[in-house]
């Protein structure tokens, strides 16, 4: 095997391991930085849940107290108005269609607030452990695979008894509106729901994938391109005067002494091998003319 067959072999296998360690490490990287991406999403659209409901439990229901005395309107209700105003701006922007936002609880007012298998059991998992920390975890969905960020809805305000201890505490407006089968029982402090934002991986994964099929593609150019060069140099600077050291020792060892030597400018190893040759052949033409005389 030729010597820049060797070095092209070495470099590949060389090139070979590190593009397959930075592909490992930048993949993993890109997929972690996308699910945080999705994470931040959620974070964001909870915040922002928490906050509807805040606002509309401070400044919206007392406003229309004395009102929901006569006609039941869901507007005044913190949930409601956290999920239409979710529902709203998920509508309104294309890039959030496959976003979702529920508040599911195993007792609701509202049957449209029932709770999927799989929330029922995050609902029984916050109250098995009765922790408050938000719960983050992946499930497969027909959008694909989608974060789940989950947090346990709890009765911190004697103010939500006042519609859901029993029947006849209620307003009458929401008995009528929904009836008397549920929603009611509830005590302070219980978990009885649990806040739910679902934000699909897909679009950010797919940027990832896309990130990483540039990032190593470029790498590959840039490689291949180094390769080129250092197979010019090692030509250059190795194999062509190797070769031409290695011609002009083949001739002197046919008997060629007149053989011209080999001339390098350099003072590297090429440089001292040169001179090695032109001595060797200087002192053959030596013996050669001391036999003849």
């Amino acid at each position: 095997m030729k010597l820049l067959s060797k070095f092209n072999l070495l470099l590949l296998v060389l090139f070979a391991a590190g593009i397959a360690a930075t592909a490992f490490i930048s993949w993993d990287l890109l997929q972690k930085n996308a699910r945080e991406e999705v994470f931040e999403r959620a974070r964001l659209m909870m915040a922002n849940a928490l906050a509807v409901r805040k606002y509309t439990l401070e400044q919206i229901n007392p406003l229309l107290a004395t009102q929901q005395k006569y006609t039941f309107l869901p507007q005044a209700i913190s949930a409601y108005s956290a999920r239409e105003v979710l529902k709203n701006f998920i509508a309104s922007n294309p890039d959030y269609k496959e976003y979702g936002y529920k508040e599911a609880t195993t007792n609701p007012t509202n049957p449209d607030d029932r709770p999927q298998d799989w929330e029922r059991d995050i609902i029984e998992k916050f109250r098995s452990s009765g922790s408050k920390t938000p719960f983050a975890g992946e499930r497969e969905t027909p959008a694909g695979r989608t974060l789940i960020l989950a947090q346990p809805l709890s009765i911190g305000s004697p103010y939500c008894l006042e519609c859901h201890s029993t029947v006849e505490a209620a307003p009458r407006p929401m008995v009528d509106m929904y009836g008397a089968a549920n929603g009611f029982g509830w005590q302070l402090n219980q978990i009885v729901g649990v806040q739910v934002v679902s934000v699909p991986l897909a679009v950010p994964q797919a940027r990832a994938q896309k990130a990483f099929t540039v990032f190593m593609g470029s790498l590959a150019a840039v490689l291949v391109t180094i390769a080129l060069v250092l197979n010019l140099l090692v030509w250059w600077m190795f194999v062509r005067p190797v070769r031409q050291i290695s011609a002009i020792a083949n001739r002197v060892s046919l008997g060629a002494v007149d053989a011209p030597d080999f001339v390098a400018a350099s003072r590297d190893e090429i440089g001292s091998l040169a001179q090695s040759l032109s001595r060797m052949r200087h002192s053959l033409v030596q013996a050669i003319k001391m036999l003849e005389t």
